[in-house]
Formats: C-alpha cells, sequence, structure tokens
C-alpha cells in the first residue's frame, strides 16, 4: 500500500500551496493548470465538465505518465526544546510517478449530453527527515490519494452549458516520528464529494467558466504502534488509530479568449478554502498517558488560511502543432505559527511549458514541463519550536501522454 504506483507526491514542494496538486493532464502541466474556460477534449471531464458540450461529437480518451521530482529541503535554524544548538539538514529528494486517465463521450442522443471519466491524483504529501530536529514529527509524512470521478455535461442553451461529478477518493498514509517515543502509524479510508461547472460562451471567441469542487474530509483508519522509547521490544500501544485530513474545497473563475490565428489566453483566478484544516488529530482506541499523549494524542493546531493562486495560459495553434505555456503565483495556507517539518510550505512562482503533435485523424502525442519555485521562508520561534529558515524548495514535472478519437 505503502508504495504503489499512484504515490502522489507535494509536501513542500507542492504543486499547488499546502497539498494539493492540480496538474493531471498534459495540458494541465502545460499551462499551470490554467486550463478551465477552454478546456476540451478527453481532461476537460476532469477540469471543466461543462466544456465537454463544446467537444468535437466523437469519443476521447487520454492516457498520460507524469514524472514528479521533489528536491531536498534545506533547514537551517534552532529547534527551541533543544535549545541553542544550531541545525543544517537536508529533507530527502523524492522521485515519483503518477499515471491519469480522461474519458470524454461524444453526443448522447439528441440531448447534446455528454458523460466524462477521469482517474486522477487530487492531493499528496511526502516529506521525509533523516536527522534532528525533522525526525522528531516527519521521519516519514505520507499521504497517498486517489480519485475516481465520474462526470456528465447538458447544454442549457446555445451558449450556456452545466456540468456535475461525483468524487470517489481513496487514500492512505504512513506516519513516523521518532524522539525519546516513536510513532509508526498506518491507514486507509474511501471519502466522497462533488464538482460543479458553467460555462457560458457568448461567441466563438469568447469563454467564460466556473467551477467548484467540494471539500472531502479524508477518513483514515488504520493501525498504530506506539513505543515508550526507542521502536524495539514490545509497543507501548499497539491498535486501532485514525485521523482526518481535508481536501479542501476549491473555486476556480475563468476566462479565454480566441484570436484569430488559432492564439488562445486564459486566465482563472483559483480560491482553495484551506481554512477548513484547523487541527491535526490522531485518535485512538485509550487515552495516552503523560509525555506520549502530550506527543501524540493532544491535537496538534493547523489553521491553516483560505489561499489564491493566479493563473496565465498561452496556446498556439499551428498546423499539426500545439504549443502551450503556462505562469503561476500559487499562495501558501500555512501560517508561520503552525508551520513544521511535515509541510514546510511557501508562496511559490510556477512556470510551464508543452505540446501536442496531431499524428492523424485518430491519435496525438504530447509533452510538457513545468517547475515549481519556493519561495524561502523564515520561521521566528513558532508553535513546534522552529526559529530558522527553510530553503530551496523546487518541483519539476514532466507529463507525456496520447489521446485517442474514436
Amino acid at each position: 500500500m505503502r508504495y504503489i504506483v499512484l504515490l502522489s507526491a507535494a509536501a513542500a514542494a507542492a504543486m499547488a500551496g499546502g497539498y494539493k496538486i492540480p496538474e493531471s493532464s498534459i495540458n494541465g502541466t502545460a499551462l499551470s493548470a490554467a486550463y478551465v474556460a477552454a478546456s476540451h477534449g478527453a481532461d476537460a471531464a476532469y477540469y471543466n465538465p461543462a466544456a465537454m458540450v463544446y467537444n468535437e461529437d466523437v469519443n476521447l480518451f487520454e492516457a498520460d505518465m507524469t514524472y514528479i521530482g521533489l528536491s531536498g529541503i534545506d533547514y537551517k535554524g534552532k529547534y527551541v526544546p533543544t535549545g541553542t544548538l544550531d541545525y543544517d539538514i537536508e529533507s530527502k529528494k523524492e522521485n515519483f510517478l503518477v499515471p491519469t486517465l480522461h474519458f470524454a463521450s461524444k453526443k448522447l442522443g439528441d440531448s447534446g449530453a455528454r458523460v466524462g471519466l477521469s482517474v486522477v491524483v487530487p492531493a499528496g504529501l511526502s516529506k521525509r527527515w533523516q536527522s534532528a530536529p525533522g525526525i522528531y514529527s516527519a521521519e516519514e509524512f505520507t499521504l497517498e490519494t486517489i480519485e475516481v470521478n465520474p462526470t456528465f455535461a447538458v447544454p442549457i442553451s446555445d451558449a450556456v452549458s452545466f456540468g456535475a461529478g461525483f468524487r470517489i477518493i481513496h487514500s492512505s498514509g504512513v506516519v513516523k516520528s521518532s524522539a525519546t517515543a516513536s510513532r509508526d502509524l498506518e491507514g486507509d479510508s474511501i471519502d466522497y464529494g462533488y464538482n460543479l461547472a458553467l460555462m457560458y460562451k457568448p461567441s466563438k471567441e469568447l469563454s467564460l467558466a466556473a467551477t467548484y469542487r467540494s471539500n472531502v474530509d479524508l477518513s483514515v483508519e488504520g493501525n498504530a504502534k506506539i513505543y515508550a522509547g526507542l521502536p524495539v521490544g514490545t509497543p507501548f500501544y499497539d491498535g486501532a488509530a485514525n485521523v482526518s485530513v481535508p481536501v479542501p474545497a476549491a473555486l476556480n473563475l475563468a476566462a479565454a479568449y480566441t484570436f484569430g490565428r488559432g492564439t488562445t489566453i486564459e486566465a482563472v483566478f483559483e480560491r482553495t478554502f484551506w481554512s477548513s484544516y484547523k487541527n491535526l488529530d490522531f485518535d485512538y482506541s485509550i487515552a495516552l498517558p503523560g509525555g506520549l499523549g502530550t506527543a501524540f494524542d493532544n491535537p496538534k493546531a493547523k489553521n491553516y488560511e483560505d489561499s489564491n493562486s493566479y493563473r496565465l495560459g498561452l496556446t498556439q495553434k499551428y498546423g499539426k502543432w500545439t504549443a502551450m505555456a503556462g505562469v503561476a503565483y500559487d499562495e501558501s495556507p500555512v501560517p508561520e505559527k503552525t508551520l513544521g517539518f511535515e509541510l514546510p510550505d511557501s508562496d511559490a512562482w510556477i512556470i510551464s511549458m508543452g505540446g501536442r503533435y496531431q499524428l492523424n485523424d485518430q491519435w496525438n502525442i504530447g509533452l510538457a514541463g513545468l517547475v515549481d519555485l519556493k519561495k524561502s521562508r523564515t520561521i521566528t520561534t513558532n508553535d513546534n519550536g522552529i526559529n530558522g529558515e527553510f530553503s530551496n524548495a523546487r518541483a519539476y514535472l514532466v507529463t507525456a501522454g496520447i489521446e485517442y478519437r474514436f
């Protein structure tokens, strides 16, 4: 379960602030997810199901593979519980492969309705430290998700369409920490939500869209082992454990305009409602006593803040070729007061580019790349005892795939 191929990774080098991952196709990666009002093709089923109404009248299927590379994150500074010691540590570099699938149907009868299906990784977290003080809370802190998202779309008029979908998210998690006491926890869950989309095309050139994805609370349940000392011998606790972590709701407002020579520009404003993440609270079948309760049982405040992302995408068509580029600015939802080693997040600039080539009437292929550049972040003695600077966080994405029309 821990190392399945669909492992998702975000952590301090997340593709979006917090641990949300919005890049789920060739076009999504190439355009820095500025791909809502001008969604087309099979992946419209995920990014804006209402846009499926304006697809060609064919079935579309796309299969992609995304490589995600996370740099190590540097931490230089002090850790208040250990006094005046100076630390200079780096988290582990990590590499993952994430496949995604998209399908959008042709018209269903005279109604013009369409159906779609996407299998994506909407969120994830993976951060591992090998040295103190990082190992005290995040020797390993992993969250994996897989979402199955069936959708449908119907035209309301020649210029307006509506879409909706059902979110089914499987999640699994691993938490390990080592200090004077240690914890080893694994669990999984299946949870549900929905998504809505509305599209307005007042002209052939202009498209306006709004999409909404509901909050989904990942209710991870499993087994935990708590050791009063190092993880050797018989654990003090070996039994049931659960924790709830939200995949937050998100609202996208987008506008796209296509000029006469096949040039499309799209702007997207995204509001992610991270304020639903109030605390991280692990529950066990018994109350842990004394220091074990303080370390592992007491709720840890998160108090994330709602955040904004600003995205701009450019698409240029030329014969069988389609070139794309994007830029985005992504705000972090993690407040200074509660930032920890498991997610030392910061605001980021995202830059991307990619292209597609039409092989014939049925097949096209594509390749896209993206770099996520996190700002350095200095913390001054917060609730987690951190007093130092996190720096050099980077993430790299490369997405390759193929689309088939039938």
